[in-house]
């Protein structure tokens, strides 16, 4: 387990259910409220993210999460709703934030593990955790857009294995003080990978997904968990199905942390307190498509309903 500091646990009120009327009162958890932030040109820019970070810290929000994508192909523009947009580069992107942050924990949500060249990824990873004063939360996924996998020349076929042994690499490299691999596309002789990260023994993995082989994945190799739109009940639904596949690895789910982003289902209070009951540590809530002029109006409006009264 790594030895990142989490907040303490806060006493949730009890609350009115918005369709019933009963009154439902909620467990005392860890709580924390991140933010899964614009990250995509044009509705991030640099003026909008210098003004983003200092408000999220300020506002009580434990994390900023950013998105990935290499780029936007023509014929996912009905799916992925991008259009002319494109997102920055996470690791850069929250680069620039821990520049204008000293609190907040900054996260890939998710880097697409099953993509990324390890060792510039360790290497990346390494430096931001050490300027960042040791802020960093890595969310690894796979990917699923087929055009990003054929345009890098990968097949999206392995992109379970390669996450795999991608994630291998990373621990070697951020934990060794000689690292070695040796396996299917990678032939890394002993070297030494510096500089190291500041969080030990190295910044917590949380893997993205809720389908069974991400699941396995979460079990074999994190310290955490982020699925990502899913509603409460099949949140829940996958959360018991981990204990299981953790079970299998001798494991607990007490030993993660669980990040949950709602996305673009219900996130109101009473939403995020269920979230918070059926084990999630921490709740995402969706800012993704707040510009530079109602940034921070979002942002006070998000406190207002779910952060103040949550008491993170």
């Amino acid at each position: 387990m790594n030895a990142v500091s989490l907040s303490p646990a806060a006493t949730i009120p009890a609350s009115v259910d918005s369709t019933s009327g009963v009154v439902v009162q909620h467990s005392a958890v860890p709580a924390e409220i991140g933010l899964f932030a614009p990250s995509a040109w044009p509705t991030a820019t640099r003026e909008t993210l210098r003004v983003l970070g200092p408000a999220a810290e300020e506002r009580g929000f434990s994390a900023i999460w950013v998105s990935e994508h290499v780029a936007t192909f023509e014929s996912r523009r009905a799916t992925t709703g991008y259009g002319e947009a494109g997102t920055f580069d996470p690791v850069v992107l929250l680069t620039y934030l821990a520049a204008c942050t000293s609190r907040i924990r900054l996260g890939t949500g998710v880097a697409l593990i099953s993509q990324r060249q390890p060792l510039f990824f360790a290497k990346e990873i390494a430096s931001l955790d050490q300027l960042s004063g040791g802020r960093v939360d890595v969310g690894a996924g796979v990917g699923w857009i087929r055009e990003e996998f054929q345009a890098l020349g990968l097949r999206r076929e392995d992109r379970g294995r390669t996450a795999d042994r991608n994630l291998e690499i990373l621990v070697t490299l951020w934990t060794d003080p000689v690292s070695e691999y040796h396996g299917p596309g990678v032939d890394l002789a002993p070297s030494r990978a510096y500089p190291k990260p500041v969080q030990q023994p190295h910044p917590p993995l949380y893997i993205g997904g809720h389908s069974d082989a991400a699941l396995r994945r979460v079990a074999r190799f994190g310290q955490g968990w982020y699925p990502f739109g899913v509603d409460v009940t099949t949140f829940a639904e996958r959360r018991v199905a981990l204990e299981g596949f953790l079970r299998q690895e001798d494991r607990e789910i007490d030993d993660l942390r669980v990040a949950v982003c709602p996305y673009r289902h219900p996130s109101g209070y009473d939403d995020v307190c269920r979230y918070l009951d059926a084990g999630a540590g921490q709740v995402v809530l969706n800012a993704a498509q707040a510009d530079g002029d109602s940034l921070l109006a979002h942002l006070d409006a998000l406190t207002d309903r779910v952060v103040a009264r949550i008491g993170t």
